[in-house]
């Protein structure tokens, strides 16, 4: 399994620590840099070529919409997610629009940012993580942590629990762990009525499963 290497950005010293601490647990993901300001974003990813960068979108000199531009244009190859605190609707898609692979809000739940990290380095991500979007499935307010619906979404499309795990990053038994609670959340009995519900709920274009 090959490491994802990682810029991360935010000019608050306790937040860098913090995304640092979430990581860590992830035998996969090396940050290869820290940055505190815009003007050193730059510099860091073309010394580092890393992967990913995680850049917050409040960045002074200058702003992390500007940094995005500029990596995008220099180095096509690297991901971009933003990060922010504030859900703003028009940042959001502005960051979207510049080519973000994805937009992280900072409250989402620490255990969930590697997986997401990993979804957008192979191009499996839902764009915004940590809230539940204007007109949102039922799905995304019923409970579930971004990693649940991604292993519902999977689930919906047929994938065995072997193949959910490839795709998420996670072991097998991992998997049977977040359908238990995907289950109870959704008051479904098994796999097929999950299905079911994401097909139902627009969480799957083409189902594996009959909606009937």
């Amino acid at each position: 399994m090959a490491t994802l290497k990682v810029v991360i950005a935010d000019d608050h010293r306790l937040m860098l620590e913090g995304i640092r601490a979430a990581l860590s647990t992830a035998d996969d993901i090396e940050i290869v840099g820290e940055a505190s300001s815009g003007a050193q974003v730059l510099p860091l990813v073309a010394r580092n070529d890393p992967d990913l960068v995680l850049l917050d979108v409040h960045m002074p000199r200058p702003d992390g919409l500007a940094c995005l531009e500029l990596i995008r244009k220099r180095h096509p190859r690297v991901k971009v997610v933003m990060l922010s605190g504030l859900d703003e609707p028009q940042v959001i898609q502005a960051a979207l629009r510049r080519g973000a692979s994805a937009f992280v809000l900072k409250h989402v739940d620490p255990r969930d940012l590697s997986s997401a990290l990993r979804q957008v380095a192979h191009g499996s991500v839902y764009q915004t993580f940590g809230q539940p979007e204007e007109g949102a499935t039922p799905a995304r307010t019923s409970g579930l942590t971004e990693r649940e619906l991604t292993i519902l979404t999977a689930l919906g499309r047929g994938l065995s629990n072997k193949q959910i795990g490839r795709e998420a990053w996670v072991g097998e038994q991992t998997v049977k762990f977040h359908l238990r609670n995907i289950y109870r959340k959704l008051d479904v009995a098994n796999r097929t009525e999950a299905a079911r519900y994401a097909y139902r709920h627009g969480l799957v274009v083409d189902p594996a499963y009959d909606a009937a």
